[in-house]
């Protein structure tokens, strides 16, 4: 997506996440949770707990939380386990879309996403129907502010193992590859800078455009995605969203 878009998105996620903070908190938790399971309840060991926590501050939820998700992973307290189930499909208008989930239950979870496509005159593909789209990014943003010195912040995240650092008007954008992930984070953390997102992230190689009486229906079936527990992500290729969110 463009960079005004991909800001647009942020801010769109954020009004949600105002409204819906508990749920927000419910969705980092599982992946907290998971992380944790498979891969033990040490950060510094574990890449994917690490992304989940860097997540879970970025969105502002509690430490308690964060602690209390990483002891269910590791069995330390009850908890339910859930399993990841990526799905692909195409929205209206042939957008690629990319949905990732945490369930307990794949069969309501697949009736669910089925329904949100089907609905909004998209279908659930097979897997990898569209996922070469796609390629996976760490992906930080920083709000643009009067006190931030550009040269500065972009030294800072170069030499930390950021591959790109692109300015607009409403802030910076630090793409990283996957496993300079969290050492670029920390690294922007510990200087100070608050991150407004930060996120591995699917970045779509190519961009599709909507005609106007597709936009609607797509934008409905991401906020079904939204609203739904199971689903943690949505990926998808639509350039333009700003416009409409």
């Amino acid at each position: 997506m463009s960079g005004h878009s991909k800001w647009s998105t942020i801010k769109h996620k954020k009004g949600k996440a105002d409204a819906k903070r508990g749920q927000i908190f419910t969705k980092i938790a599982k992946y907290i949770a998971v992380a944790s399971r498979e891969g033990g309840s040490d950060p510094e060991m574990n890449a994917k707990l690490k992304e989940a926590i860097i997540k879970a501050k970025a969105a502002n939820m509690p430490n308690d939380n964060i602690d209390r998700a990483i002891k269910k992973g590791a069995g330390e307290l009850q908890g339910s386990i859930y399993e990841e189930i990526t799905y692909e499909g195409y929205g209206p208008g042939g957008v690629a879309v990319i949905v990732e989930t945490l369930t307990d239950n794949k069969n309501r979870t697949a009736g669910d996403v089925r329904h949100a496509f089907d609905k909004n005159g998209g279908n659930l593909g097979t897997s990898g129907c569209v996922g070469f789209l796609f390629t996976k990014k760490g992906q930080i943003m920083i709000e643009q502010s009067a006190d931030i010195d550009e040269e500065e912040l972009m030294m800072i995240a170069l030499e930390a193992g950021a591959e790109d650092v692109e300015v607009a008007d409403e802030g910076f954008e630090i793409s990283t590859e996957p496993f300079d992930f969290g050492a670029v984070c920390e690294a922007l953390r510990g200087a100070g800078y608050e991150l407004a997102s930060a996120e591995i992230a699917m970045i779509p190689a190519t961009e599709t455009e909507l005609e106007p009486g597709d936009i609607k229906k797509m934008q409905r079936m991401i906020d079904m995605f939204d609203d739904n527990e199971d689903i943690q992500e949505v990926w998808h290729n639509w350039i333009g969203a700003e416009d409409d969110q």
